[in-house]
């Protein structure tokens, strides 16, 4: 079993920067991806960027140039950089894992909430 747990969230101006950090407690051999996604208010959930394992990464097109998605494999973390920040960004960010052979995510995180002002 693995269990995720985000930090890094919080209030910050439109044009301003934050960094999430997602770490994975328990076993991740199995663990073939890392993401994570968003929600905004009063929208569904939508993938914001993702690490395969081999390190490719990608980044949702309408987020690239902002949005930097990297890993720490020894300390079973990965972040999410996110700069130049605007309302439309306010959301709950969530981490996800997918075990190797699953076609979907099947762990995440309780979710932080990122809220950017004007």
């Amino acid at each position: 079993q693995v269990q995720l747990m985000e930090s890094g969230g919080g209030s910050v101006q439109a044009g301003g920067s934050l960094k999430l950090s997602c770490v994975a407690s328990g076993s991740i051999v199995n663990i073939c991806e890392l993401a994570w996604y968003r929600q905004p208010p009063g929208k569904e959930r939508e993938l914001v960027s993702q690490i395969i394992r081999g390190g490719k990464t990608g980044v949702a097109e309408f987020l690239k140039g902002r949005f930097t998605i990297s890993e720490d494999i020894p300390k079973k973390t990965h972040y999410l950089q996110m700069s130049n920040l605007n309302r439309e960004d306010t959301a709950v960010y969530y981490c996800a894992a997918r075990r190797c052979g699953a076609v979907s995510m099947n762990y995440w995180g309780q979710g932080t909430q990122v809220t950017v002002s004007p």
